[in-house]
């Protein structure tokens, strides 16, 4: 890729700018692009020239062609909530930010599907879907937030990834502008399609560098009838974690499987006051749906597991929809309550084959012995995904130095079992340096090529989820 010096903006660009989106929604002001400089991401900032929000595809449109002119980088971004710094505006430039585009064009029932734009809080689609009778299964924790935009640029994962799969799974088509202002419009509503390469794929998870999605189209499911949660309550760690395959290979699917350990126990007992007993090592959160048959037969499956299972302590089902939700809403708050402990939280999401789980919580607890760091760690254990959550405080250099460390074993630790840098959150700026070791020279020069066709200027994202190669 060509390489290219930092492009400042001028005076005159700001007025064209202007002149093709409403001047409100242009700034220059100091305060607001403070506010677009950091994300979801701790130890990373970057200030961008001006900030853009646009409210139609032709104003995207226009705002890449006057940057692809003028070799101004552009910065997509959603909510911020990512947790790889992936918008954060390295090279300045403009930062196009989705908030205004959030509207639901259109929910089909008869097709099962939904055409909705990239600024649409993900929580606010999943109520909008349901109150139709209808589904949309992909629900990261920060789902309240979140945009739907952020979740197909990151192809975000969540709790019930395990069951029904991720933000990728449920990608139909978009329609999106390249960097030079191209409008391209990819699948459709239908649920087969092998018309050419699968662009669509490819642009989900693609982090913001190949193209700006102005409309997706989004696969439903029926909403399930039934569902059923169960808390499970360790003396051991490994034992609980060894539970999870143990479960899936005796026939359960749980749309839901969740751990968190002692650390993230105590934080989130502190933080939520629900009575969650602090002493125990581990606790599992199991959820299975469907039909009401169905969840009956899959929770006499699990009961019958649990049973058999060492070092469980206390385990039941959730005993009313309030004691469940309150059980939920612990886990969706892991990553607020360990952040109250220290003044910074580096969360990762390192990703092993789930029959290694045991073995990764125990180099996890190595890890945070070597370099003297508390690691909460919580995640989905039905896929394998984890969050080691290191809390530090980055105004202590020792300390940063001892983090970059861990951080660094933590994800030859997860390679090492057959695993990979990222599950869910992506690449972006945290992870660029990693990436070779999983991919090798030869697949991020492939990402790089592909990077090329799709924008020759390098303009759109720089900096992230590319891979350095040393």
């Amino acid at each position: 890729m060509a390489v290219r010096t930092r492009q400042e903006v001028s005076a005159r660009f700001v007025q064209e700018l202007r002149q093709r989106v409403a001047p409100e929604r242009v700034y220059t002001d100091w305060a607001v692009l403070q506010s677009y400089g950091y994300d979801g991401t701790a130890g990373y900032r970057a200030l961008p020239q001006v900030v853009v929000l646009p409210e139609r595809t032709e104003e995207v449109v226009a705002v890449a062609r006057l940057c692809y002119e003028e070799g101004v980088p552009i910065t997509p971004r959603g909510a911020g909530t990512n947790l790889s710094g992936g918008t954060i505006p390295v090279e300045a430039g403009v930062v196009i930010g989705f908030s205004r585009m959030q509207r639901i064009h259109h929910i089909d029932l008869a097709n099962q599907t939904a055409q909705a734009e990239p600024g649409v809080i993900t929580d606010r689609f999943h109520q909008a879907v349901e109150a139709q009778g209808l589904f949309y299964p992909p629900d990261p924790s920060s789902q309240s937030v979140s945009t739907l935009g952020g979740n197909v640029a990151e192809n975000a994962g969540g709790l019930r990834g395990l069951k029904y799969g991720v933000t990728r799974d449920y990608v139909l088509g978009m329609e999106a502008v390249l960097a030079d202002g191209t409008v391209l419009s990819v699948g459709g509503e239908t649920l087969k399609n092998v018309a050419g390469y699968s662009v669509t794929q490819l642009l989900t998870g693609s982090e913001g560098t190949l193209a700006l999605f102005t409309r997706l189209v989004l696969r439903l499911v029926p909403k399930p009838a039934d569902r059923r949660s169960f808390l499970a309550f360790y003396n051991d760690l490994s034992a609980a974690a060894q539970t999870v395959p143990t479960l899936i290979a005796g026939g359960v699917l749980p749309a839901t499987l969740e751990i968190m350990d002692q650390i993230t126990l105590q934080c989130v007992e502190e933080y939520a006051h629900l009575g969650l007993p602090t002493d125990s090592a581990a606790l599992l959160l199991i959820e299975v749906d469907g039909q009401p048959a169905q969840v009956q037969a899959e929770a006499a499956q699990v009961e019958a597991v649990l049973q058999k299972q060492p070092h469980i302590t206390e385990w039941h089902a959730a005993r009313d929809e309030q004691e469940r939700d309150r059980a939920w809403a612990a886990r969706r708050a892991a990553l607020a309550a360990l952040s109250r402990r220290r003044p910074t939280t580096v969360i990762e999401d390192a990703t092993v084959p789930r029959r290694q789980l045991p073995e990764m919580f125990k180099q996890i607890h190595r890890v945070a012995q070597q370099y003297q760091l508390p690691i909460g760690t919580f995640g989905h254990a039905g896929d394998g995904n984890l969050h080691p959550t290191i809390l530090c405080d980055l105004r202590d250099a020792d300390e940063v130095r001892r983090v970059e460390a861990a951080v660094d074993a933590l994800f030859h630790a997860a390679l090492a079992l057959g695993g990979t840098l990222s599950g869910e959150h992506g690449i972006g700026l945290a992870k660029n340096r990693f990436l070779h070791l999983q991919l090798g020279e030869a697949g991020v020069q492939l990402q790089r090529r592909i990077k090329e066709v799709f924008d020759p200027k390098g303009l759109l994202n720089p900096g992230k989820a590319l891979g350095v190669i040393p």
